[in-house]
């Protein structure tokens, strides 16, 4: 049977402040799920969902574009530890000051899209004004519909919200993204659609900035990926293309690294990455379609711990490079009016080794030997 509640309707002048719902009531007594409008600070009106389902948990922002803050499986937080005292309110992030760079000062999630409009680094006319700030808009506009679906049948719990990303006489796009558990499963799936409300074809781009820190980033973590082709985005990088799957102890002081991934699927379309720490008894799995999403960016900050040892494993539609380069090469999302595109992530976390043995093997069978170690920037995927 299914069960739906609506939190936030802003056409029908709904909103609910506070919201608690025990499982129990509909025979699933593992599952709890609330929400909270945050109070104090930077995040002082934030709305936070939480979901339980006995060991596992994950929060979510319908403030923040429906953001992942983080999850939990036991005592494992998963997420990174952001110099950021998150979440923050999007009314404290100047997305629209003169380096671009505004962004980060909300940047602490463990899922946020990087979009609409553009995903990438700050781009700039020839006057040197900012055309696009870093990352778009979508992870820093609030949600104006959130809806609750319990389907105790398929033993499912959807969380879906509508958020709006719209400027008079420029784009007019309508992301949907529902966010599913499946009952004991530590993990969610992500299904978003983008519609064009406008009268002209949009293009849009998404990106994906799914991060990991501590603990399950460690000395000696690995990116295990079906890859074919490893480029690195810029010198720096290309120095360490020969380690370009593993992971140091955290550097202060060090320079991010970037790699540009490309992914072998499996028989259904998909391709898979796997975070695993140094002992192979923690990780995190990545699953997503690259006919939707067909550029892969591996993020790795690997500085102090204070200052945010993190990676970043980010499906795209394009390469986080600057708007306007990666429309001149052809990476968007060309939406007819009237229309959308679907796009699905999907995240697991394991905490067995045996689970993580296994996974590693199905995605190694998928290789077609090693991939190949660009020495240098390709200038068709690096701006």
């Amino acid at each position: 049977m299914l069960h739906e509640w609506t939190l936030i309707d802003v056409d029908q002048d709904r909103y609910v402040e506070e919201w608690n719902y025990e499982g129990s009531r509909h025979g699933w007594p593992e599952l709890e799920i609330s929400l909270r409008r945050l109070r104090g600070g930077l995040q002082d009106g934030v709305e936070r969902i939480t979901v339980r389902d006995g060991d596992f948990s994950f929060d979510l922002l319908p403030t923040r574009g429906m953001s992942l803050h983080a999850a939990r499986l036991g005592d494992w937080r998963i997420g990174w530890r952001s110099p950021i005292r998150g979440p923050v309110h999007p009314r404290f992030v100047p997305l629209s000051e003169p380096t671009g760079l505004g962004w980060l000062d909300g940047f602490d999630e463990l899922l946020v899209r990087c979009g609409l409009e553009s995903n990438g680094a700050p781009d700039f006319d020839e006057h040197h004004r900012l055309t696009h700030p870093l990352h778009g808009r979508i992870g820093n506009l609030p949600a104006r519909k959130v809806t609750v679906a319990v389907d105790t049948e398929a033993q499912t719990v959807s969380i879906s919200g509508v958020v709006d990303e719209c400027r008079f006489h420029f784009l007019k796009l309508e992301l949907t993204a529902t966010v599913t558990l499946k009952k004991g499963v530590a993990g969610v799936t992500i299904d978003d659609s983008i519609l064009n409300r406008g009268a002209g074809t949009a293009r849009a781009q998404m990106l994906y900035h799914i991060n990991f820190g501590e603990p399950l980033l460690d000395a000696g973590a690995q990116l295990i990926a079906a890859a074919q082709r490893v480029v690195p985005r810029n010198p720096h990088a290309a120095r360490s293309i020969d380690q370009w799957d593993r992971y140091p102890a955290p550097m202060p002081g060090s320079e991010e690294q970037v790699y540009f991934l490309d992914l072998l699927t499996d028989p259904q379309g998909f391709a898979e990455t796997m975070l695993k720490d140094a002992h192979g008894t923690r990780a995190a799995v990545v699953r997503h379609r690259p006919d939707q999403l067909p550029c892969f960016s591996q993020w790795k900050d690997p500085g102090a711990v204070e200052d945010g040892y993190v990676t970043g494993l980010e499906p795209g539609t394009n390469f986080p490079n600057p708007r306007r380069f990666e429309g001149e090469h052809g990476r968007e999302l060309e939406i007819p009016a009237g229309t959308a595109r679907q796009l699905r992530v999907e995240l697991r976390f394991l905490d067995d080794a045996a689970s993580i043995a296994k996974q590693e093997a199905s995605i190694v069978a998928r290789r077609n030997g090693a991939p190949e170690l660009l020495a240098a920037p390709d200038p068709d995927w690096c701006a």
